[in-house]
């Protein structure tokens, strides 16, 4: 693959993915396409040498496998892992909202998202909806995912004459001014349900609105990813922290040797602190590595040879903002990925696992850099950490830098998605 169908196919893929169900579906066809087996948690697995395999939990994490030819305390693993989430605004239980000046819908803040960049945007809805339907026998609960794909919401900002300090350390109150306005007063379909019901009429799932169950909804910018700049060297859009990691770790499992045992995980629920089922807090790898090597001396024994990637996005030098940043760690776009350092063990980044990473890039001809944040800044984190102690697997931290992370719409370059690609496509086939 070039570097220009990969970011054309990266950019459909984050516009195809506005939830980590629709993400985790797309995943999914492509390992299918790419001849890996589907396998499910509640049934019993037959794994054999040189399968691959793909399993999902909650329908928004993931994890993909190769078992390789050779035993695997002999040969490790080789993993990355990466997550679906991306901070939102999500639809509440009982969302509709009537008010004088039309109808609203109550959303609450998933993540830490820049919320002063969700206004005046065109906004859609999409996610996963479950209903109940009669059966032959009994009735039958099932969940299907919906995509608007059209505008039908609006975050309107107040007119600078009726605030005049709004350019001034502005503060937003996600309960008063966060609920978007959808329709007029006296428009119909007037409430949510009745908008799902019309939606699952066109996708030929026919259900009265008391059918309608249960739902996880996620507002999202409408407005596609794209190329941008002089040159086009940029891309912008929503999500691509940290789908823009999914895609590409996939990419590069389905690109892996069918010799080399290989893995790749992605969670769900990084952005508010992974401790779910789906999420690297859980047991979901856990349990898939004890089916996948039973006894407890070889799994640890696999474990000792194994190196585990966690590539979530890094923070690339702001023009506008160059204090913010260490001087010798300010990550440059287009310039390489970023191994990310931080004492407090807040990456799992150790010298080992970093050395690791620098051979292959440089093998490679990969460029690379280093982020550790500065010293009177709080630091993030990524499912690294959770990840090395749930398996004691040595790990690292790495990122593609990034602008206006956890805005609506964030900024990277065309070429450390593709450098990202190169390296790791080298760790699945070669680890070094």
């Amino acid at each position: 693959m070039n570097k220009l169908q990969f970011n054309d196919e990266l950019l459909h893929f984050i516009g195809e993915s506005p939830t980590p169900f629709h993400a985790v579906a797309l995943l999914v066809s492509l390992f299918e396409k790419e001849g890996f087996e589907r396998l499910h948690e509640a049934r019993r697995w037959n794994l054999k040498p040189g399968g691959r395999y793909v399993v999902t939990r909650n329908d928004s994490s993931l994890i993909a496998f190769t078992t390789g030819q050779s035993p695997f305390c002999d040969t490790g693993l080789s993993m990355a892992g990466a997550h679906t989430d991306s901070p939102c605004l999500k639809v509440k239980p009982v969302p509709d909202m009537e008010h004088v000046g039309g109808t609203r819908l109550g959303v609450e803040v998933y993540g830490s998202p820049l919320l002063t960049t969700w206004f005046d945007r065109d906004l859609s809805l999409a996610g996963r909806v479950s209903t109940t339907r009669d059966g032959e026998k009994s009735p039958r609960v099932e969940h299907t995912l919906i995509d608007l794909k059209r505008p039908v919401a609006i975050i309107p900002n107040l007119a600078i004459h009726l605030d005049r300090e709004a350019n001034k350390q502005r503060r937003v109150n996600p309960q008063t001014e966060l609920p978007p306005l959808t329709a007029l007063p006296g428009e119909l379909p007037a409430d949510l349900r009745s908008l799902l019901q019309k939606e699952l009429a066109a996708m030929e799932i026919v259900v009265d609105s008391g059918s309608i169950l249960e739902y996880e909804l996620s507002l999202y910018d409408a407005q596609a990813p794209a190329y941008l700049g002089w040159n086009r060297e940029l891309i912008t859009g929503a999500r691509i922290d940290n789908l823009l990691s999914c895609f590409t770790l996939a990419h590069a499992l389905v690109g892996a040797a069918e010799e080399a045992p290989s893995l790749v995980v992605f969670n769900d629920h990084e952005e508010v602190g992974s401790h779910t089922p789906a999420g690297a807090g859980g047991n979901f790898l856990v349990q898939v590595l004890e089916r996948l090597i039973p006894d407890p001396q070889e799994r640890a024994m696999a474990s000792a040879r194994s190196l585990m990637v966690s590539s979530d996005n890094a923070h690339a030098l702001h023009p506008a903002h160059p204090q913010k940043y260490d001087p010798g760690h300010s990550p440059r776009l287009n310039q390489g990925p970023v191994i990310k350092y931080n004492a407090s063990q807040r990456y799992a980044t150790s010298s080992t696992t970093a050395a690791y990473f620098r051979e292959i890039c440089r093998r490679t001809g990969v460029p690379v850099q280093a982020f550790a944040m500065r010293n009177d800044m709080p630091c993030g984190s990524t499912i690294g950490p959770l990840t090395a102690a749930a398996t004691g697997i040595p790990t690292l931290d790495i990122g593609v830098p990034m602008l206006a992370m956890h805005s609506i719409r964030e900024t990277a370059g065309c070429e450390d998605a593709f450098y990202l690609y190169r390296a790791m496509t080298d760790f699945f086939q070669s680890r070094a």
